[in-house]
């Protein structure tokens, strides 16, 4: 493929080779019997990937200067089912940590589900009506860290109970960060179940009730980092709303959002938004 102009959601040089030695060793593993090493660049398709989140596009209408969707979906869907995305995503997590002067595993984490409707398509099955938040679709629960990284995501049904959700956060939590969490705060969706399935896996889950006396959206201590990155992913049109067939394909698309928000944290550079600072005027 000849020289491109890049589009603003392309990796860098610095932010790719951060990723690149994944996804080198990813390719080394799964070489063709032929010896043919492909005909789109794996750091192309990763840029398809990020674009297609940024942009909220169709598959088919990735631009043409990209990896067609064949090429695109295949890793897609490669990387999702054996877990490189997540690989990835946990190599960043904790180099930010690690800049942040934090542990490489927390100690803490804030838990909290988002209802998003479902786009036309996506299987009747994998879906429902959230009936506190009137939102038809999928619930995306999140488990982050005091910095606001994620530490564990699930998509269910919309009308899946909060306890049901932050019961698979925490039994993903205790799974990957090697039983460093102590603590968890949750709001008032969640119930007793989630605490009791806490207590189990040795991890204090905190209901944080809100005070009576506030009105509107008062931050809490600690929890508004989960709403801080919900508010961060929601920039990513991709997850706007779940147009996906499979509910992990949501998940991966999560893990490659807050993998290009930590690159860009890790080299001090910003993708351009649809605000253009020349022609703000006062």
């Amino acid at each position: 493929m000849s020289e491109r102009k890049p589009h603003p959601s392309d990796l860098s040089d610095e932010q790719w080779s951060l990723i690149e030695p994944v996804i080198t060793a990813w390719k080394d593993r799964h070489r063709s019997v032929s010896g043919h090493q492909g005909t789109y660049k794996t750091r192309e398709i990763v840029n398809a990937i990020l674009y297609q989140g940024r942009t909220g596009c169709q598959w088919t209408y990735l631009p043409h200067d990209l990896p067609p969707k064949s090429a695109t979906y295949y890793c897609f869907a490669a990387w999702r089912d054996d877990g490189t995305d997540r690989v990835i995503h946990e190599l960043l997590c904790c180099q930010v940590r690690e800049r942040a002067r934090r542990l490489e595993d927390p100690t803490l984490v804030v838990l909290d589900t988002q209802s998003v409707r479902a786009a036309a398509g996506v299987p009747a099955a994998t879906t429902g009506r959230d009936p506190a938040k009137r939102v038809p679709g999928r619930k995306r629960g999140l488990a982050v860290d005091v910095l606001g990284l994620v530490i564990a995501v699930v998509v269910l049904a919309a009308n899946t109970h909060d306890d049901a959700a932050g019961i698979i956060l925490l039994d993903q939590v205790a799974e990957h960060v090697g039983g460093t969490v102590r603590k968890a705060l949750v709001d008032q969706g969640f119930k007793s179940q989630v605490v009791v399935h806490g207590t189990r896996l040795g991890i204090d889950v905190e209901i944080v009730e809100r005070n009576p006396q506030d009105k509107g959206f008062v931050p809490q201590p600690k929890r508004w980092r989960v709403e801080q990155t919900y508010g961060i992913l929601i920039l990513h049109r991709r997850l706007v709303r779940d147009y996906e067939h499979y509910p992990s394909s949501p998940t991966s698309r999560v893990y490659w959002a807050m993998t290009h928000v930590m690159a860009r944290r890790l080299t001090g550079e910003n993708t351009s938004t649809w605000r253009d600072p020349q022609t703000v005027t006062a």
